[in-house]
């Protein structure tokens, strides 16, 4: 059984970083890509980073592009977002995801294969 599982999250003040990880176990994802979806309080789920088999590929949602870095790390069978110059905006319930080849189908939360149970990102003001 394929399973995602998420840390890195926590309680920071405007300005700082986080950086979450993602331990893939059960298979390796390797036909598709990876990435990080996020809710925050009573919205709907927001596409983050997404990032090739590969790593040569990655992609950003406009909002956290500049401030966010998704890497991966195949041996480990992990994906990483690095999270700098946070936000109040950003504060949301982080999840990895592993789903189809990058593609317009990243833009809908309902394609992706595994999820992860979430990782809490609170930032401060």
């Amino acid at each position: 059984q394929a399973q995602l599982e998420e840390s890195g999250g926590g309680l920071v003040q405007a300005g700082d970083s986080l950086r979450l990880s993602c331990a893939a176990s059960g298979r390796t994802f390797s036909s598709g890509a990876m990435g990080w979806f996020r809710q925050a309080p009573g919205k709907e789920y927001e596409f983050v980073a997404a990032i090739t088999w590969s790593g040569q590929s990655r992609h950003y949602a406009n909002a956290v592009k500049g401030r966010f870095t998704i890497s991966r790390d195949n041996a480990k069978n992990a994906v990483y977002l690095q999270m700098n110059s946070l936000k109040p905006e950003d504060t949301a319930v982080y999840y990895c995801v592993a789903g189809p080849p990058w593609g317009p189908s990243w833009d809908d939360w309902n394609a992706m294969y595994y999820w992860g149970k979430g990782t809490l990102a609170t930032v401060s003001s």
